[in-house]
């Protein structure tokens, strides 16, 4: 569509949008006066309308035309959707601290924590001591025994070991008490779907202690060697966080996998990590639908949730634990369900508390039990034993037995977590206990998370932005927002809302689902601060209909990946934020752009070419537990200044102005739905789907508009048949394959038959050939 200058913008073309003629009129007059103030484009311009002109109530075509209209002659390629205040930059986390340090930090050309964001930033790259040291400080970090220095690099490996000689546990720097967080603090907040109408329920510090140790204590009576790997597969509700908190309190290691996987991938990650035991559901409720886990039942057909977080139920449901061979399951029942039928050596956790009980008789009930008026299970919450019910709450006096937490090396595993490789077997990625540190200086850094805030992400334990979750906010002092049900919807968007959330993670494909619904229409998100995008390239215009929910908050662009331990690049609420771009590296890292050679090309000039990073990074991995660590991040990569940089593997573009777009993968594996997965896992499965086929070629395709990857699948057939009959139909088998065999959340968009795939000479698959044909031949196509 074609947009006008705001100048030119007519009282009937605002009507054409849907609004009435008399708030036409009013709006072209205060349109008016806006451009006799501010010029008819440019960010003066934009911010005088997107904070005093556009309301959330306001068709969305007309913020477009005021967007479009307003940049329609700008000559940045990237214009600021967002602009900060200097009254309200000073009053960020680090906006805090370069008011009280900056001249100390940046010398005489310290001005203010806007002008000088960037020079911090590459202040925090070159001085890490100094920054790290400030950022544990501001975050109140406690550690047993004291880091012997920050950082202390290998002679002759281009990894770093971070803190060394320090010792610390992760968990109970979330649960300590401090000038963050008071022991009468709320920490959690949550809702349960179907329950919409009810007030959000809540947990202070002190009353989520008493559920840790509680778990903690259990947890010892399984007899498990301390350091063991204890697996959750579960929706991230208040009992996921409190059993997650509980196994690393207690010095065992959290095996990461999310509720969505197949039984044949959930074996895979409870091999890898070696687990010994598995916490999980029953089943999980998703819309009135009961979605077996660890219960056999069988389902009629149930068609897709548009969103890679939930679902897709192919006419059966499998008993998805019991067929993963898993070991030791302490299953959870869910919505008053009774547990009827258990494997022999399972328990359920009405079973697994009452062994605590049994060897504690001091310990209390769990406190929430009474204040929810448990009749029966509560979803979604930890179940009490029946005999608990009237007990009296923790927090008055009642006697209750304190877990002392593990001390652990700062380089102690923490949790294993997967992401997908180019093999075919996901990476297995330990976290140590230093990780969570960066995902909550990230928090701390980017989102500006602080004492006081609410934050809701949409996500679950077995992806990193779980785990993530639980230390950005519980490490800052802010409180986590947790819906247990699909994020899709008017029920979460009402429990945004009610919850009173100031920090909202999304991922396109949600923010895609409320704009086609209008679900938040009427809502007030005005408590929003800002928001946060992770998992796939976001889209100008769904970005610009988000920020226009909550009044124009900006949203924080974040990269990164599971092995990072958070992001590389992001944005910042001290800089001018883009619809769609990053506008600085995280802080501590350092990027690079490297040419068609594979050779860095300068910095801070613009580019486009696969990325690398400057290894010098706190928390990112050291070591993969299936996997040669320097072999995967390191063989091959060029040097910078006599050190070894880190391979990512996407392609990143650096603008003229300075801000950065992410392109994709730069090698053959993509980004479905926020998961990343290898071509080869998927062209392993559609080989098989028909005898007819002699070979496929999987393809991340980015839509023309922006947004995450459409998967194409490219087949050869022994004999030619292209029909459009017989692509409709391996698209559909193509579908049901990947979503049992591999991932639910997975579907082919274009199925498209090629005679031949084009190869190297050593007979290697040229899948960016492949992926360059697609992206120009459907450039234009809405698939």
């Amino acid at each position: 569509m074609a947009y006008r200058s705001l100048d030119e913008i007519t009282v009937e073309q605002i009507m054409a949008t849907g609004i009435p003629s008399s708030e036409a009129e009013r709006l072209h007059g205060e349109l008016t006066a806006i451009i006799l103030k501010q010029g008819s484009s440019g960010p003066g311009a934009w911010r005088s309308i997107s904070r005093g002109l556009l309301k959330p109530n306001l068709p969305f075509a007309f913020h477009q035309i005021m967007y479009y209209g307003c940049y329609k002659d700008f000559e940045s390629a990237t214009p600021p959707a967002w602009m900060p205040e200097l009254e309200d930059a000073v009053l960020t986390n680090i906006g805090q601290v370069l008011e009280r340090h900056g001249k100390v930090f940046l010398g005489s050309r310290y001005k203010d924590p806007i002008s000088n964001f960037s020079d911090f930033q590459e202040f925090s790259v070159s001085n890490p001591e100094v920054y790290w040291n400030l950022v544990f400080e501001e975050m109140q970090i406690s550690f047993y025994e004291a880091p012997a220095q920050m950082v202390r690099e290998h002679t002759s490996y281009p990894d770093c070991q971070w803190l060394p000689a320090a010792s610390i546990n992760a968990a109970a720097n979330c649960l300590q008490a401090n000038d963050k967080k008071g022991p009468d603090d709320v920490v959690l907040i949550w809702k349960d779907e179907e329950r919409d109408s009810l007030p959000v329920q809540s947990m202070t510090l002190t009353e989520l202690q008493a559920e840790v140790w509680l778990v903690a204590h259990a947890i010892d009576e399984l007899g498990l060697v301390k350091g063991s790997s204890i697996a959750i597969d579960m929706p991230m509700t208040v009992t996921a966080v409190i059993i997650y908190l509980a196994i690393v309190l207690a010095g065992y290691v959290v095996v990461s996998i999310a509720d969505s996987f197949a039984p044949t991938e959930i074996s895979t990650r409870l091999t890898l990590s070696e687990a010994q035991a598995i916490f999980t559901q029953d089943y999980i409720v998703r819309a009135k639908k009961e979605l077996p886990l660890y219960r056999y039942e069988f389902h009629d057909p149930v068609k897709e949730i548009p969103l890679g977080v939930y679902f897709l139920i192919s006419g059966f449901c499998c008993r998805k634990v019991i067929d993963a061979h898993a070991p030791l399951a302490i299953v959870i029942a869910t919505s008053g369900s009774t547990i009827t039928s258990l494997r022999s050596g399972d328990m359920s956790w009405h079973d697994f508390l009452g062994r605590v009980e049994h060897c504690n008789p001091a310990l209390p009930p769990l406190h929430f039990a009474s204040k929810l008026k448990f009749c029966k299970s509560v979803r979604g919450t930890v179940t009490p034993p029946s005999n608990r019910s009237g007990s009296t709450s923790t927090r008055a006096g009642t006697r209750h037995k304190e877990y002392s937490a593990v001390k652990k090396p700062i380089d102690a595993f923490s949790n294993i977590l997967f992401s997908s490789g180019t093999t075919g077997e996901p990476k297995a990625i330990p976290w140590t206990h230093a990780t969570p540190l960066k995902a909550a200086a990230d928090a701390w850094s980017h989102m500006d998370i602080r004492k006081g805030d609410v934050v809701a992400w949409p996500t679950n334990l077995g992806w990193m932005m779980g785990p993530w979750l639980v230390y950005a906010s519980l490490l800052n002092g802010s409180a986590m927002a947790l819906y247990n049900g699909s994020p899709l919807g008017l029920g979460f968007a009402k429990f945004v809302q009610d919850a009173k959330v100031t920090m909202l993670g999304v991922v396109p494909s949600i923010v895609r689902a409320w704009k086609n619904t209008n679900c938040t229409a009427d809502l007030d998100w005005s408590t929003i601060r800002c928001f946060s995008s992770s998992g796939e390239a976001s889209s100008v215009d769904e970005y610009l209909w988000l920020m226009g929910r909550a009044h124009y908050r900006p949203v924080i662009e974040y990269c990164g990946g599971t092995e990072i331990g958070g992001g590389f690049a992001s944005g910042s609420l001290l800089q001018p934020q883009a619809l769609a771009a990053f506008s600085t590296a995280a802080m501590g890292c350092s990027l690079f752009i490297l040419d068609s050679n594979g050779i860095p090309l300068p910095q801070n000039t613009p580019a486009i070419g696969e990325l690398a990073l400057f290894p010098k990074m706190f928390g990112a991995s050291t070591t993969l537990l299936n996997a040669d660590h320097y072999a995967v991040y390191f063989e091959g990569m060029p040097l910078w200044k006599g050190t070894q940089l880190r391979r990512h593997g996407d392609e990143f573009e650096r603008t003229t102005d300075g801000y950065y777009r992410a392109h994709g993968r730069a090698d053959d594996t993509m980004n479905l739905g926020g998961i990343k997965v290898s071509s080869v896992e998927i062209e392993r499965i559609c080989n098989g789907v028909d005898e007819e086929i002699l070979e496929t070629a999987a393809i991340g395709v980015p839509p023309a508009g922006g947004g995450p990857e459409q998967l194409f699948v490219a087949v050869v057939f022994k004999v030619e048949k292209s029909s459009e009959e017989n692509l409709d139909r391996l698209k559909v088998s193509f579908n049901s394959a990947l979503q049992k065999r591999l991932n639910p959340l997975f579907k082919v968009s274009v199925v498209v038959a090629v005679p031949a795939l084009p190869r190297t000479a050593s007979n290697k698959v040229m899948r960016r050939v492949l992926r360059q044909q697609f992206v120009k031949l459907y450039s234009r196509s809405k698939f």
